[in-house]
């Protein structure tokens, strides 16, 4: 999914989440979830659009209306110190699209 249709099914109200996941070397990815599946955010070449930040989306998406929007975080600590045993979930923060004031 490219920015061009996110923008235009987030207009209609067709987006269920956004999940913008945060990697290693300070990279965001966004994941769009609909009814139908979930659909990386792609660039003008076809590959996973990298965003800087929280404020990097809100600026590409200012004018679409808000929708439910998480910042998603693998817990590196317990991974590598191996603390908890049994699945270790991520950390999952919502976020709004509008600016905070």
């Amino acid at each position: 999914m490219n920015l061009q249709t996110l923008i235009e099914q987030a207009s209609k109200g067709e987006i269920r989440e956004l999940e913008l996941l945060s990697l290693e070397g300070g990279i965001y990815l966004a994941r769009v979830t609909q009814d139908h599946g979930q659909f990386t955010l792609l660039n003008d070449a076809a590959q996973p659009l990298h965003l800087r930040s929280v404020s990097h989306l809100r600026d590409l998406l200012q004018l679409v209306p808000p929708f439910p929007c998480v910042l998603v975080q693998q817990c590196v600590h317990d991974e590598m110190c191996g603390v908890r045993e049994g699945p270790i979930d991520s950390l999952r923060i919502p976020f709004s699209l509008k600016e905070p004031f």
